[in-house]
């Protein structure tokens, strides 16, 4: 029986806590936000399949029997994050992982790719939209970056980290990264379904979130696929290139204003941008100043939403007053997502604390939880979110513990099929050895 988080004796503070005098350190709120948070992953794990749940409360006409593939490899990373720090023992954090994998074995994937959705007791996929029933070819791509870091991390010689090791291997070698080039085009295909075929057709181009897809893509063991389709399909669309300033920041890649934070954030919780460059950027770069544009934005706030404040930014998607929003500063409705600021730390540390701060002393009373903050917030609607995202909580914990050690980016980055893929499509970083 899987045992209960040290992190639990963390009850909900009463309102009057978090206005008392700002008692604790820099280094100890981290570990509280971060200890916190991971319970979304541990005590709310599906209790069959111990994948993460989609989110905390029901929606979309399902209950909590929806585990997301994406979010669940976030949650990965956030088990060796805890198991690093000793919230958890490593044998229990193995055993747990080894479920896991075990379960993705048995459960439904096409092509070695899994569905966005799957039932947490069954493996079953659970359809994400009418079309969109099968392969989801970017969240198998989060799923993964995760399961790489485990493999890289339970290095040792016990059975069951030999397993570990072994499966996600398996998994990993069968995935058929040159089936979604949908016969042979210079482009990845997000979707397919063995019942729809190719219906969603949306092919994949850059800049956004799904930049690790090509990197795994261009790494996969036995089906990988060509240079090509990196550099003709995710880097040839009329809005990979800009070059353009956004309040004083300069922007290599991407829309206007750089579009919502997490397309700095996703791809990056294992892939290093420290140094990381290719003939179309310098990611660090990219990632800070999309960071600076985002906040910098909040701090002007043209459109005077309430709250708004330099300890009081971070737009990107989430759930809103009125449903689910990709909020940035071409789509800004007045809502603050916590995680936007909280998983820019390595970007723009002195900035993130003191959105941290901010949040958790001046509204803990109103979005601090038992897994942490819930989702977003708007004062403006005078609306608090009840519920909590996988893919928003795990990168709270896994980008604050980049920027406290370096630990996922130096995890992912120490894979041998990543090094290749980096090479392989020309890109430059201190990780990559010669």
């Amino acid at each position: 029986m899987r045992t209960r988080l040290i992190a639990t004796v963390f009850l909900l503070l009463p309102a009057t806590m978090f206005s008392q005098k700002k008692e604790l350190s820099d280094s100890a709120l981290l570990d509280l936000v971060q200890k916190q948070t991971f319970r979304y992953f541990w005590d709310f794990a599906h209790p069959v399949s111990g994948l993460s749940r989609e989110r905390s409360n029901a929606n979309f006409g399902y209950g909590h029997e929806v585990v997301t593939t994406g979010g669940t490899g976030f949650g990965i990373m956030s088990v060796i994050v805890a198991t690093q720090r000793g919230w958890i023992a490593r044998d229990t954090a193995a055993r747990f992982m080894l479920k896991m994998v075990n379960f993705l074995l048995k459960a439904n994937s096409y092509h070695g790719v899994f569905a966005h959705w799957l039932d947490g007791a069954t493996g079953k996929t659970i359809p994400f939209s009418r079309k969109d029933d099968g392969a989801d070819l970017v969240e198998t791509s989060y799923l993964f970056q995760g399961l790489l870091c485990a493999r890289q991390y339970f290095n040792g010689d016990s059975r069951t980290e030999r397993e570990l090791r072994n499966r996600i291997g398996w998994m990993w070698s069968g995935i058929e990264w040159d089936w979604f080039t949908k016969g042979g085009q210079e482009v990845l295909y997000w979707h397919w379904s063995p019942n729809n075929g190719w219906a969603m057709n949306f092919p994949v181009r850059g800049f956004n979130e799904c930049l690790i897809m090509y990197i795994l893509a261009a790494s996969g063991d036995n089906y990988p696929v060509s240079p090509a389709v990196y550099h003709r399909g995710w880097a040839e669309s009329n809005f990979f290139k800009n070059g353009k300033e956004f309040y004083g920041h300069k922007l290599p890649l991407g829309f206007d204003y750089g579009g919502p934070l997490f397309f700095s954030q996703y791809s990056f919780l294992g892939l290093d941008p420290r140094g990381l460059k290719d003939r179309y950027a310098d990611y660090w770069e990219q990632n800070r100043n999309h960071t600076l544009i985002n906040r910098e934005h909040c701090v002007r706030n043209p459109k005077k939403f309430k709250g708004y404040s330099e300890s009081c930014w971070g737009l990107t998607a989430s759930d809103t007053y009125n449903g689910y929003d990709a909020h940035s500063p071409t789509n800004d409705n007045g809502t603050i997502t916590p995680t936007a600021a909280l998983s820019a730390f390595p970007y723009t540390p002195e900035y993130s604390m003191k959105a941290l701060r901010h949040f958790y002393y001046d509204h803990g009373d109103k979005i601090w939880s038992e897994y942490g903050f819930v989702d977003a917030f708007n004062e403006t609607k005078n609306w608090t979110a009840e519920s909590h995202l996988a893919i928003d909580q795990g990168p709270i914990i896994v980008m604050i513990e980049n920027y406290r050690t370096g630990l996922l980016w130096k995890l992912f980055m120490s894979c041998p099929e990543i090094q290749r893929g980096l090479k392989k499509l020309g890109f430059e970083s201190p990780a990559l050895k010669n």
